[in-house]
């Protein structure tokens, strides 16, 4: 059951009809279902298909790789000395093989590079040498480590260079997919149960595996993190574990940045965090953002460029707010609803599904073809200068002269706004324009999920945009 992903499919597909030998990258985070889709999309294509073994060692590695070559039909098969009699021993499958199409797949690449080995230097030549002559043969690798991926794979700068011929950047679910997911899976969810499931799981197809139709929501997320040996309990640790060789100073990063809900610049995680600057901490810093677990942003009016990076994935957030420390009470999601500790978390983690799903933002404003810069913007009290201090979190300057001043509130009804709030609304927005300078005109948005209760001062506001409208496909 794949769930979207049409341009994927489509992709893989016209891979395998090509007249000519295709070498395919496929990478994205841990659970985001990679091996899923390659494996759905196949079916029983494969001549030959293969996983690396998690922390294995080189000779384990050549031992399993043999192995799989055996089950795929190979005869007399010993284990390979190194990575090039490794591939010398695929090239005789291929060879042996009567299907058409020869399609080979091997996952968890990144996992079979172990130290001091050769398995670059082996791919390059069996890709090089001989596979790119032939036209019959459709070569997929996959990793979850997203970086390697791109700095061995993608990026290469030897062999491999420019040689691969589709790279597929698998992405999570956005709030549409999860809908057709929760559909297909029975799942009695409305969209504001599969809004907050999101603010905690975000689109980790994996996740949302864990759902069980017989409970309510709440119910699910007790089971899968609050009850003893629940399904997800330690996922924060394996998942970057093996995402990343010497997890601890990613995890660090991570730590640091939850501590600041608006992001910190590179010198402050380092201030902070206690590690050294150096050209290894802005490849972390780079590494992290690949896997989706940050964003980096320029404010907006920064002339310096100077960097900020911003925690964005929902399940870390979640992992912070409540998982660190963890109750041992094993109804406490039930029993933590709308507490001041729910509302707070609910506030920050609403502002990320928008931040995440900034297409389906701009659709709903009737601007998806109109250049637009993403921001984040603030300034300091100066009552000199005539500003009282604010923070706006999502700023979108749009080529057609129209600035939009994106406010995210969350609520479970109808948001009022109320003569403080529109005061806020107003000082922000004053703020903004003295500060800028902008010559641009200053719309304020409001993003909720059920819209604005009509009131007096709801007809300030230029535009809105609601759940339904981040649903949208």
């Amino acid at each position: 059951m794949i769930i979207g992903r049409e341009r994927e499919i489509k992709e893989l597909r016209d891979a395998y009809d090509s007249d000519v030998s295709e070498f395919v990258a496929v990478y994205g985070r841990r659970r985001v279902g990679k091996t899923f889709l390659i494996r759905e999309t196949f079916q029983d294509q494969f001549i030959f298909q293969h996983a690396g073994i998690y922390r294995g060692k080189r000779k384990e590695q050549l031992e399993a790789f043999g192995d799989a070559l055996s089950y795929a039909g190979l005869k007399d098969v010993k284990t390979p000395e190194n990575w090039k009699a490794a591939f010398n021993l695929l090239k005789d499958l291929i060879l042996s093989s009567d299907s058409k199409r020869k399609v080979i797949f091997i996952d968890e690449l990144s996992w079979m590079d172990t130290p001091r080995s050769d398995l670059i230097m082996a791919l390059e030549h069996f890709w090089n040498s001989w596979a790119s002559a032939r036209k019959d043969i459709l070569l997929i690798v996959c990793s979850s480590v997203t970086s390697w991926m791109i700095n061995k794979i993608i990026h290469n700068k030897g062999g491999l260079y420019n040689r691969l011929t589709y790279r597929i950047h698998l992405e999570p679910f956005t709030l549409h997919e999860c809908e057709l997911y929760v559909e297909k899976s029975h799942l009695e969810m409305s969209r504001y149960n599969i809004m907050e499931a999101y603010m905690i799981i975000g689109g980790i197809p994996y996740y949302w595996g864990f759902m069980k139709k017989e409970y309510s929501l709440s119910q699910n997320i007790d089971e899968m993190f609050f009850k003893w040996n629940a399904g997800l309990s330690n996922e924060f640790k394996y998942l970057f574990s093996s995402l990343f060789k010497n997890a601890e100073d990613y995890i660090t990063i991570i730590e640091t940045l939850s501590s600041k809900i608006s992001g910190l610049s590179r010198n402050e995680i380092l201030e902070i965090s206690g590690l050294k600057g150096s050209g290894d901490f802005s490849n972390k810093l780079e590494e992290l953002e690949q896997c989706g677990f940050i964003r980096s942003y320029v404010p907006y009016g920064n002339r310096k460029k100077d960097m900020k990076y911003q925690l964005i994935d929902p399940f870390v957030i979640f992992h912070y707010h409540f998982l660190v420390g963890k109750s041992t009470d094993e109804h406490f999601w039930s029993n933590q609803l709308d507490t001041p500790r729910h509302n707070v978390w609910s506030g920050l983690a609403f502002e990320r599904i928008c931040l995440l799903h900034i297409n389906e933002i701009k659709k709903a404003l009737g601007i998806s073809g109109v250049q637009t810069e993403v921001y984040t913007w603030s300034c300091k009290e100066d009552l000199e200068k005539g500003l009282s201090g604010s923070q706006i979190d999502l700023v979108l300057e749009r080529r057609d002269r129209v600035i939009n001043l994106l406010e995210m509130k969350f609520s479970s009804g109808p948001y009022v706004i109320t003569k403080d709030t529109d005061m806020d609304l107003r000082r922000k927005k004053n703020d903004f324009k003295t500060a800028t300078k902008t010559k641009s005109a200053v719309h304020t948005t409001m993003i909720t999920p059920y819209g604005l209760m009509k009131n007096a001062y709801a007809g300030d506001i230029q535009s809105e945009v609601t759940v339904e409208d981040l649903f949208k496909e």
